[in-house]
């Protein structure tokens, strides 16, 4: 099968895997849903309680974890391409320790749910000026530089995160280390995150042709008219911005943005043209299955999501690591 026929195909499978997806969680929980009646529920046919939890409830916090899935997923497939580092994920500049900082200073001072997302996105750019400000210098920046200071920033995030934690009274520290571990209960719309998605994707795609070039090196890049330094930054601010709104949405999910654009690439290849639309639906599939998960495994309690992607990231990150020794060099 030609790659290109063969990477559409893939694209279709993840796109009616998205969907189904979405049919399982709007359908399960402690008050269980036929499928006939999720889809009554979602034409305004249907009536009764039942109808009211599919669309009230589980309908946006589904669409929630899609976007922050596909957010996260398209912004590690960016920043893997930006670094030329298999081992980078959204994470890595410092924007999730950012928000986190931002959030937990507003559930210290006991602000509303608006000011919590407030400060996530207000601390998540601080973060990403912060990085750009200082990696930059003197007017250069490489990918080693960029990432260094990244790791400072949020090394010195997680300091400032600790010492929030250790000065918070008791009751209000469930709520933080939930937070700080995923949570998606606390989605309240998932209109901004779908915009963003959508115009993220939208803007990431006429880029394709100069990632594949970068994927390959500047000097080749360069040698096919590609402004490498134009090109890094409007990936950098992009990533940064779908990490930013991901994080304000959902809290810090890991393992998403790591292993997704992975095991897309075994499927779909790595031409930055099918693999970005791949990446997205692919992240925001897994994503609205481990939140499903996190909230039926032990219902009614919850588990943070983040705990469970980080449990179904790392064995397969290692398995992918064991049949891809190159994964691990630099």
């Amino acid at each position: 099968m030609p790659t290109r026929r063969r990477a559409l195909l893939v694209n279709l499978l993840l796109l009616i895997a998205a969907a189904l997806s979405i049919v399982l969680a709007l359908g399960a929980g402690s008050l269980r849903v036929a499928p006939g009646d999720v889809l009554a529920a979602l034409l305004g046919d249907g009536e009764g309680m039942a109808a009211e939890v599919v669309r009230n409830l589980r309908l946006p916090r589904a669409l929630a974890a899609f976007a922050c899935g596909g957010l996260l997923a398209l912004a590690g497939t960016l920043m893997q391409v930006l670094l030329r580092n298999p081992l980078a994920d959204p994470y890595v500049l410092g924007v999730s320790g950012g928000a986190a900082v931002g959030a937990l200073l507003a559930m210290l001072f006991s602000l509303p749910l608006l000011a919590m997302h407030g400060g996530a996105f207000a601390g998540a750019l601080c973060a990403v000026l912060l990085v750009f400000g200082l990696a930059r210098g003197d007017g250069s920046w490489t990918q080693t530089r960029l990432l260094l200071t990244g790791v400072i920033v949020a090394a010195g995030a997680a300091a400032v995160v600790a010492l929030i934690l250790s000065v918070a009274p008791e009751q209000k520290l469930h709520g933080m280390l939930f937070w700080l571990m995923g949570d998606l209960s606390h989605a309240a719309t998932p209109w901004p995150a779908l915009i963003v998605l959508v115009l993220g994707l939208a803007a990431a795609l006429p880029l394709a042709r100069d990632l594949n070039l970068l994927a390959r090196g500047d000097l080749v890049a360069k040698s096919f008219g590609v402004g490498v330094g134009k090109l890094r930054g409007a990936i950098y601010v992009l990533a940064s911005l779908l990490t930013a709104i991901a994080v304000t949405t959902a809290g810090s999910i890991g393992f998403i943005g790591l292993i997704v654009p992975h095991l897309v690439r075994l499927a779909a290849g790595n031409d930055q043209r099918l693999l970005l639309p791949a990446a997205t639906l692919a992240g925001g599939a897994l994503l609205v299955c481990a939140d499903t998960l996190a909230r039926t495994a032990v219902a009614p309690q919850q588990l943070p999501v983040g705990v469970l992607t980080a449990l179904l990231g790392v064995p397969v990150f290692l398995y992918l690591l064991s049949r891809q020794p190159e994964m691990g060099k630099t």
